[in-house]
């Protein structure tokens, strides 16, 4: 299933022609919302509220994907949602015997939020086989280069040795925390069910003698979780689903911006596998995934704290707060499925450059290890005398081989970072 013509991501590279932006489109979105009808027809079929023949009517009708997605949209401006003239088009589609078995006893908003979990539920899953694809190229980085020693930066400065080996493994606990909080997120999405006002009225008039028995059968019909109670008004849900995205567009954005800062012409420790081309600058290899993965880490935000407002719902079923969460995370699953995405090809394909590393380690003529210097040197001269000899040679831009006090100390920087290598051998025994 591909995105409607009408909502390609002309403006949205990051996302276009993405699983994310199939599992997110317009038809996508059309065939949640049928299959949360014909899956509610089918768990009161199975509780004996409705016969088997109007489920398996509904189902099939539904199905046959014979529904106009921009009708549907035009039409949605007279009752709010979409879901209003589709439950028309399907009822008139199912036929007049089995026809009044459709939407029977629901709301627009059960079947809208419904739709809205699986939607999530089948983006969350390509987003968390992609996350996949860049924690084990990330474990690949990390181990091959355990001990390559790279300058540290604290503050746009050469601070410490470090190696990359402990960078790529900083990247991918990031991305193994967005991994356990997407999963958990998603193994909670829960069906929405609770008619007009939310107490499951309108089925007891349908003949259900334990209407609350009906979300259990709903649920099961469609892979998701009951909620204890309907949620018309009792967003975590979505804020949980909000809060886990942002978090992943952010993990995914630290992946990004580290990138990009190393890939510059003048720093060069890092490339991209294959960069984007420029329509001026025939020269230029520019890190396009790394830059729409920093582009989504910076939208992502705003969108989540939309969500989070609209937590403030009045009543038992809310005036526009549930209206304005639908298309903020539409584009925030996009987002994320597409930065998942790149992620995944950026981490397989990243080129790093150990030569150009060890060569930058050496720019401030062993200044890197006045840490570690400072330590050594204690002893020897005292704090107040090791101080001052190491700042008046930093301030002096002076080498410090040769100078005699330094003359049995290792100023070889790759030697300091024992410890950098041992953090990277614990970080890779996380699963």
């Amino acid at each position: 299933m591909t995105a409607h013509p009408g909502d390609t991501g002309l403006l949205a590279p990051g996302w276009a022609d993405s699983a994310a932006s199939s599992a997110t489109g317009d038809e996508a979105y059309l065939r949640a919302l049928l299959d949360a009808e014909a899956a509610l027809t089918r768990a009161q079929a199975a509780m004996g509220l409705a016969p088997v023949e109007a489920a398996t009517a509904v189902t099939e009708t539904a199905g046959a994907g014979a529904f106009d997605v921009t009708s549907l949209a035009e039409r949605a401006r007279t009752g709010g949602n979409p879901v209003i003239p589709l439950v028309a088009d399907l009822t008139e589609a199912v036929g007049e015997a089995y026809g009044p078995y459709v939407h029977r006893g629901a709301t627009s908003q059960d079947i809208m939020d419904t739709a809205t979990m699986l939607v999530a539920a089948r983006t969350l899953d390509v987003v968390l086989a992609d996350l996949g694809g860049t924690e084990r190229a990330l474990s690949r980085l990390a181990a091959e280069h355990r001990d390559t020693a790279m300058p540290g930066r604290t503050l746009t400065q050469h601070a410490v040795p470090t190696t990359f080996g402990l960078k790529a493994a900083g990247w991918r606990s990031l991305v193994l925390d967005a991994r356990d909080r997407l999963r958990a997120v998603r193994e909670s999405l829960p069906i929405q069910l609770g008619g007009a006002a939310g107490t499951l009225a309108a089925f007891g008039a349908y003949g259900a003698s334990d209407p609350a028995g009906l979300p259990e059968a709903y649920a099961r019909e469609l892979g998701l979780r009951a909620p204890g109670l309907p949620w018309h008004t009792l967003r975590t849900p979505v804020a949980d689903l909000a809060g886990c995205l942002a978090f992943t567009a952010g993990a995914l954005g630290k992946l990004a911006v580290d990138v990009l800062t190393l890939s510059r012409t003048e720093i060069a420790e890092v490339a991209e596998g294959s960069g984007g081309g420029s329509s001026a600058m025939p020269h230029k290899s520019n890190p396009v995934r790394s830059t729409l993965i920093a582009s989504a880490a910076r939208r992502a935000p705003q969108l989540a704290a939309t969500l989070y407002g609209a937590m403030a719902a009045e009543d038992e079923r809310p005036a526009g707060a549930w209206h304005a969460e639908w298309e903020p995370l539409r584009d925030l699953l996009r987002l994320v499925g597409g930065a998942a995405r790149d992620a995944a090809e950026l981490a397989e394909g990243l080129r790093v450059r150990p030569e150009t590393m060890r060569e930058h380690l050496d720019l401030t003529h062993g200044l890197i290890v006045s840490e570690r210097l400072s330590a050594e040197l204690a002893p020897v001269l005292g704090r107040a005398r090791a101080k001052e000899l190491l700042t008046r040679l930093a301030s002096s831009g002076q080498p410090l081989a040769g100078v005699p006090e330094l003359a049995d100390v290792d100023l070889d920087p790759a030697h300091y970072t024992g410890s950098a290598g041992v953090l990277t051998d614990r970080a890779l025994e996380r699963r």
